[in-house]
Parts: structure tokens; sequence; C-alpha cells
């Protein structure tokens, strides 16, 4: 298959949504991370995701949408805290698992009851979903276990071959995937940390927040999951990360020792006598989320074979870096 990278255009979009409206799968940029998208309501054209990453089948896809009518059509149930969370935070970065309608395939929620969906910022994607009215299954355009793609050139490296077309709407302005909060059960669960924080969610629907043991802690193989993210190897380079919790002088001394390379901080590459790669700064978590992706993408470039990831803050958007580098890391971390 010949794989197109287009600039988005009227032409271009338009040839998007007649691949989707043909069952076929397209990359398209959100503000988060690019995503690979499919028509949601259709099995057989979701499962053309799953083939293109390699992602297993157990792990659900989010529904893209673009205007609460359609909100309605892929959900039952809908909470009222919902629609106060819609109203706070979208279009943007926030996923909110809801008892799914009948049109949505187990295919895009893996067998359960429950879909994970939000409206995406960026104005590509939501004139595509409003063109075609349809509502969009897609998880990031990677190979699965890969880091996710923040631009169109390194979803190329991952998909070419693989999809039609990528459309190249530039760097995505805040590089993680979105948060993700259930409303689905008595108790709102944040699943997903990222750019929208749990402390965000609680000033909006005046409640308590519990946290997913998924976002810091591996979970067993066979335990079934709402949200993508929680199992399953993810955003992983090729080399061994291990992050460290330490001071300075701590890190600084056992990447020389073991002749490693650093994934530090920007304040600290120029002290360290060993190879860096920068992830932010460190008092700039937002910054950090924004980079994280690519940084673990240029380990790969560098050739990189043991890493030490320098411990991000766990408060606000630091959580979602850190759950992102936990997972990288294949949950290592050394105390010092």
């Amino acid at each position: 298959m010949n794989t197109q990278v287009l600039q988005p255009s009227r032409q271009s979009i338009g040839q998007a949504c007649e691949i989707l409206k043909g069952k076929g799968v397209v990359a398209i940029p959100t503000e988060t991370v690019y995503g690979l998208f499919a028509d949601a309501t259709d099995a057989e054209a979701c499962k053309e995701i799953f083939k293109a990453k390699e992602r297993p089948m157990d792990n659900p896809l989010i529904v893209h949408i673009s205007d609460y009518e359609m909100l309605s059509r892929v959900a039952r149930e809908i909470p009222e805290d919902a629609w106060k969370l819609a109203e706070a935070f979208w279009p943007g970065p926030l996923t909110i698992i809801l008892k799914k309608n009948g049109i949505i395939p187990d295919a895009v929620s893996a067998g359960l009851d429950t879909v994970g969906i939000r409206m995406p910022a960026n104005p590509v994607i939501l004139e595509i979903i409003s063109k075609t009215r349809l509502p969009l299954a897609g998880p990031s355009a990677n190979r699965s276990g890969r880091p996710s793609p923040t631009d169109a050139q390194t979803v190329y490296e991952d998909m070419t071959g693989r999809i039609p077309l990528i459309l190249d709407g530039g760097s995505c302005k805040i590089g993680v995937e979105s948060t993700v909060i259930s409303l689905a059960g008595d108790t709102p669960v944040l699943f997903r940390p990222g750019y929208v924080t749990a402390a965000q969610i609680e000033q909006v629907i005046g409640k308590k927040v519990e946290l997913s043991k998924g976002i810091t802690e591996e979970l067993a193989a066979d335990e079934k999951v709402l949200s993508p993210g929680l199992k399953h190897k993810h955003y992983a380079p090729k080399a061994e990360v291990v992050i460290v919790n330490s001071d300075f002088e701590s890190f600084k001394n056992l990447v020389e020792k073991d002749k490693a390379v650093a994934l530090c901080f920007d304040e600290y590459a120029d002290r360290i006598n060993s190879p860096c790669v920068c992830y932010g700064s460190e008092k700039d978590s937002a910054a950090q989320a924004e980079r994280l992706f690519h940084a673990l993408r240029e380990l790969d470039e560098i050739k990189a074979e043991k890493v030490y990831a320098m411990m991000p803050s766990t408060e606000g958007v630091g959580l979602a870096v850190y759950n992102r580098l936990l997972r990288a890391a294949a949950f290592r971390v050394v105390n010092l």
C-alpha cells in the first residue's frame, strides 16, 4: 500500500472523508497526539486500526465526536457530571467513559458496555468528523508499544505501507494523550492522567476523583480495563529505560558509572559527562509532556541501549508525564 502524506486542504480533507466512509483508516492530527482513525460504528473498519497498529484487541479505542448531538448517538444514560465536564473542557484533551449505545461495536469497546468519548480541539479532525457525520474511533498513530507520534514524520515511520493517508497538521501542542475519566459507575475514576488534571475535574463536578491503581502500578495480563493505556507495553523506545528517583549528584554518578544515556531536564544536560536527551524544564510539566515522546524516539535515533531517566513531578500534568515514563520504563524505578 502506498502511504500519502498531505497537508490539510480542501482536497486532502475530502480525500480523507472518502477513505473513512469507505471503511478505511486515516492518520489525523489532534491537539494531543496523532491518531489512527476509522468509522467508530463499523466493526470491520475498526479492525483495520488494530491490524495497522498490531494492537491487542482487548485494548479499547476512544470515540471522537464533533458536537453534542453525536454524544447522544454514541452514549446512553449520560449523567449531569458529563455535561458539566464537556462544557468545561470540550473541545479539548478530556475523554469521558460512559455507557455506550448500540451503534458502537464490541471491536471498539473491547467487549465492554462502556466507551471513552472525547471532542478533540484540532480543527482538521473536527472538520472531518463534521463533514462525514461519523464518530471516529482512534488510538495514537504508532505501532503498538512504541512512543506516540506528535508529528507526521513519526507517523510515517511507523505506518508507511499500512495506511493510505496521513494528514500533516504540524506538531501537536500538548504531546500526551487525553485524560481519561470514567463516569460510568457510582464514583468518578481517573484511568489515565493527562493535560486536564484530577484537581480541575474535581473543581467542575464538586466530587472527589478516585485514581485507578493502573496509573502507577502494572496490571495483571488478564485484567479487563475500561481505558487504553492501562495494560500492555506502551510508549517504549528500544533501549532499557530506568527511572531514577534521587538528587542530581546521585543521578549523575549513576549515569556516568554505568556509561548510560541520561534522559534529563534541560537544566542539567551540560553538567553530565554522558550523552543526554532532554525532555523539558524541571519546573515545567507541560513542556515535559509536549517533548517526552519525541525524546523517547530520539533515544532510538542515537541507538541508546541503557537509559536513566530523571524522575518528574507527580503533581498536576506531571502525573501524566510520570505515567507515560513509567510505562516506557516497564515500571523500573530506582530510589537512591
